[in-house]
């Protein structure tokens, strides 16, 4: 990390997942790579704490530190959130007066994703399936597949970009046909309820590896068994891309992202040299009459783990 100390006009932008928060300084719209620290959330019993944390190691002054802007795992309303698998919550006013801001923010971490489209380097993107000719206004969808689901749709306004929070894991799985009928029952039975996020997570892997053979294993015994071509593994992944091409290309249609869908997550990293060996593209499309139609969307799996904080920093320097 260069030396921070005595410059002004600094921001603090974080990234609070369940396990870790990572921490970076931002000049503006850019987020200074070299200043990106991770923190073990079990070790701090807040975010104030982490970034008081931060500060200190970094030999910054709260004085320097003109902006805040956090991406939390979890909703947001009012400038307050609360995280979904961390027993956190995060405060805007808090955050402001703690640290003397002017400028704060809270956004849910889909949200920070949604505003980091555009300034994510062409070479961190994957292309999934092709992006036709759109106008740089066209609506765009983020889809995260991580520890937990979400998707929100991204707006280019003329009073800027606009990006909802939304929880679109904790809607209903859709219908599936055949042996994958079986998967909704289960979830049924065990949860009460079948949706989305309990397939198209970390733990959804696991859960539907059981649901399919009878058998327990973690998901990066599954991914590996997956690369060493085991029968069961890949009968699971393909279950897993099946389920996830029908569900992007349900929320394709609920938001009409003409300028493109940005697949987002670890979970996502992970499978993304498996989507079209299983299909992803037909299960995406496969939506009747409207097949034809789902060819205007285009696909990109986003590699850039730090997608979020450049997000961050981009809603923060345009308040």
């Amino acid at each position: 990390m260069g030396n921070l100390t005595g410059k002004t006009g600094l921001s603090l932008v974080a990234d609070i997942g369940g396990t870790n928060t990572r921490v970076a300084v931002a000049h503006g719209a850019i987020v200074d790579r070299d200043t990106v620290r991770r923190h073990a959330n079990a070790d701090y019993p807040d975010l104030t704490a982490v970034l008081g944390q931060y500060l200190a190691q970094s030999g910054i002054a709260a004085q320097q530190i003109t902006g805040i802007c956090v991406a939390a795992a979890g909703p947001v309303h009012d400038g307050v959130a609360q995280l979904t698998n961390l027993d956190w919550q995060i405060d805007r006013a808090t955050l402001g007066q703690s640290f003397g801001a002017g400028k704060v923010a809270v956004l849910n971490d889909l949200q920070a994703q949604g505003h980091a489209i555009g300034h994510i380097d062409p070479a961190e993107l994957d292309q999934i399936i092709a992006q036709p000719a759109a106008p740089a206004h066209a609506a765009k969808l983020v889809v995260g597949l991580g520890t937990g689901f979400n998707a929100c749709p991204v707006f280019d306004t003329d009073m800027g970009r606009f990006v909802p929070p939304s929880e679109a894991g904790h809607v209903s799985l859709p219908a599936l046909g055949g042996r994958m009928s079986d998967l909704t029952a289960a979830m049924i039975a065990d949860f009460g309820f079948a949706s989305v996020e309990e397939v198209l997570s970390g733990r959804g892997i696991s859960y539907l590896h059981r649901v399919l053979h009878g058998q327990s294993a973690e998901p990066a015994q599954i991914m590996a068994n997956l690369a060493a071509g085991e029968p069961e593994a890949c009968a699971t992944a393909a279950a897993f891309v099946a389920v996830m091409g029908t569900v992007v290309g349900d929320l394709a249609l609920a938001h009409l992202p003409f300028g493109g869908i940005y697949l987002v997550g670890g979970v996502t990293r992970a499978f993304t040299p498996y989507l079209a060996r299983f299909g992803f593209a037909d299960h995406l499309r496969a939506k009747g009459r409207f097949a034809g139609f789902m060819d205007r969307f285009g696909v990109f799996a986003v590699r850039d783990d730090y997608a979020a904080l450049t997000g961050c920093a981009s809603h923060l320097a345009k308040l």
